[in-house]
């Protein structure tokens, strides 16, 4: 189970980091409506499998239902906000360095973890770092930063409650279907009908990696690592982010790594490595037990 949860939380963090890759096929889409379009397909394709497998909806109780409303508002449409607000204001170095704290800000909210645990999420987010650039920006940026590493944080730490019942692939369907029309409503009110276009070709394919393999994959993999790994354990991985986002540039060749990218990388490789380690000899139990599909 450990192992399943490792291989999954490392390729869904990994398929995000990506994300990077595809930006520039998707720069010149309207942004809010194109996060609507990407999470209605996304969910679209949710759906269809939840009814392709037999998963029966589920009567949540009014606790579930406040988790999910807020894992949507605040991990998926908050979170995306914030992102797309910050990189605006000053690019995309600060956003990147502030959510590359979210390994050691999900090991703090996991319980009392191992101390071997923290010293690895430390090095990851010193890796992350690194990987990403010291972004310095207006306090403006760093406001709407925080507002995304609170967003990043929810999307795990409000997933919890919810997966025992519903399980990763009814999260994640449910989560995106309703972050549809709050991300419509932001776009409508920021862009008014210029929010959505028909797109290029290459935007579509952008949008269409978006919705399938950096939401629906990356989504459901996550999720059903999350209750084996705990978020502590699972946080690590985070780091992978920009890790994933250097090997993706290299590959497309549109970036070459420079030396602070390769040694962040391995600093982030080294906490994981640590902080996994922490988790085999005594750290504390995953918060949740894995539930169905």
């Amino acid at each position: 189970m450990m192992r399943n949860g490792i291989l999954g939380a490392a390729a869904a963090m990994f398929l995000v980091g990506t994300l990077a890759g595809v930006a520039g096929l998707i720069g010149a889409y309207p942004i809010y409506g194109g996060q609507a379009v990407r999470y209605l397909v996304a969910a679209v394709v949710l759906l269809v499998i939840t009814r392709v497998l037999g998963l029966r909806f589920v009567r949540m109780t009014g606790r579930e239902v406040l988790c999910l409303a807020g894992l949507a508002l605040l991990g998926l449409m908050f979170f995306n906000v914030c992102v797309i607000e910050s990189t605006r204001a000053s690019g995309p170095a600060l956003v990147g360095t502030v959510l590359g704290t979210v390994p050691l800000a999900l090991a703090l909210a996991g319980g009392r973890p191992a101390p071997r645990l923290l010293l690895g999420a430390a090095v990851v987010v010193s890796g992350a770092t690194l990987a990403t650039g010291l972004g310095s920006g207006t306090t403006e940026s760093l406001l709407w930063a925080l507002g995304a590493l609170v967003g990043e944080i929810s999307f795990s730490l409000l997933a919890i409650p919810l997966l025992p019942r519903l399980g990763a692939i009814r999260v994640s369907a449910y989560s995106t279907t309703l972050a549809v029309p709050m991300l419509a409503l932001v776009g409508w009110v920021s862009e008014g009908p210029a929010m959505l276009r028909t797109p290029t070709l290459p935007e579509a394919l952008g949008l269409g990696y978006l919705a399938i393999v950096v939401t629906v994959i990356a989504f459901f993999l996550w999720y059903r690592s999350l209750p084996k790994l705990g978020p502590g354990r699972a946080g690590l991985f985070a780091g992978l982010i920009p890790v994933a986002a250097i090997v993706t540039g290299a590959v497309l060749g549109v970036a070459t790594p420079t030396a602070y990218d390769l040694v962040g990388a391995g600093l982030v490789i080294i906490g994981i490595m640590v902080g996994l380690t922490a988790a085999r000899t005594g750290g504390p139990e995953p918060a949740v037990r894995p539930s169905e599909a």
